[in-house]
């Protein structure tokens, strides 16, 4: 893998600032008038990250072609999504291939937030109004710099400011959330782990957890430990596996095709269904072991609807 999808997510957050405020928008439940909470399995787009960069449009068609409806972008800087298109030139893309973007990750990062002025940037308060735009479920932020996690104290108030921006995310009918990696898992503060500390810190009601199930295993965490400590607090959840990484490789474990590696997939999907309040699933691949991108989200999706999950 080129480029890790930590170090990817940090270029972009280095590189997301906006212009000049939209319109406030509203999203259209696509839940609305259910009584059963509705499933959307969908794709992150960064499995697919060279193909979504050298042609975007042929690579969502592709995807729509292999079946996948909904997905979660994973490129967002200056008010563009991948290099090239607005929010409403994105959106006409997907309607006319008929996908829906239920998801994003855009870094939320300590720029975003003026304590002075107690409000949060205007390039902060554009993203949300773009994926508003998308008519997104969820905004999530992917990553927190270091700075943010120095001390414990500071991190704790890094925890307010996510619940305002939960706040922000409702007025326009979404939610927003935080995605792991694996620093979560290992770093303590005060003697207890980060990801302990936001579980407690972040109100359920304004912040979604997305668990990249995953991540998690570079921290030192087990997925099925984590699901059954914090049951009802994951909705949106990241479907991936992993393997021990290859000779030489930055990460002890590397994502693979699900259910050929040690996370026990189908038994955590089912579990996080049953007991962990989850129903939007995100297929992510960032490992192929020599297979093309394309093809294994193609076999993820396969192996999804095999284990009776598909929206």
């Amino acid at each position: 893998m080129k480029t890790s999808r930590r170090n990817f997510v940090k270029s972009s957050a280095l590189a997301a600032l906006g212009v000049a405020l939209l319109p406030a928008c509203k999203t259209v439940s696509p839940v609305a008038g259910s009584t059963k909470p509705k499933r959307f399995v969908g794709l992150q787009l960064y499995s697919v990250r060279d193909e979504m960069m050298k042609d975007p449009e042929g690579t969502l068609t592709a995807l729509a072609k292999m079946g996948y409806v909904y997905l979660e972008h994973a490129s967002y800087v200056n008010r563009k999504f991948y290099g090239s298109y607005s929010a409403t030139e994105f959106k006409k893309i997907l309607d006319g291939l008929g996908l829906k973007m239920v998801s994003g990750h855009t870094v939320m990062g300590k720029e975003h937030w003026d304590a002075t002025k107690k409000d949060f940037s205007d390039s902060w308060k554009r993203t949300v109004e773009d994926a508003a735009i998308l008519q997104q479920k969820y905004v999530i932020s992917p990553f927190m710099d270091e700075s943010m996690r120095k001390t414990y104290d500071d991190f704790k108030r890094y925890m307010d400011v996510f619940n305002k921006s939960g706040e922000l995310c409702q007025k326009s009918g979404m939610k927003f959330g935080y995605h792991n990696h694996d620093f979560e898992f290992s770093q303590k503060l005060n003697g207890e782990k980060i990801f302990d500390i936001m579980m407690k810190s972040m109100d359920p009601k304004l912040v979604v957890v997305q668990l990249d199930m995953g991540n998690l295993y570079n921290g030192g965490a087990v997925a099925m430990d984590i699901v059954n400590q914090y049951p009802g607090r994951f909705e949106n959840l990241h479907v991936k596996d992993e393997i021990a990484g290859p000779a030489g490789s930055t990460e002890k474990y590397v994502s693979t095709i699900l259910g050929a590696g040690i996370v026990d997939c189908k038994n955590v999907v089912d579990m996080a269904t049953k007991i962990g309040g989850t129903t939007c699933y995100i297929i992510e691949q960032e490992s192929y072991q020599n297979k093309k991108p394309i093809d294994c989200v193609k076999e993820d999706l396969a192996i999804m609807k095999k284990w009776g999950y598909f929206s």
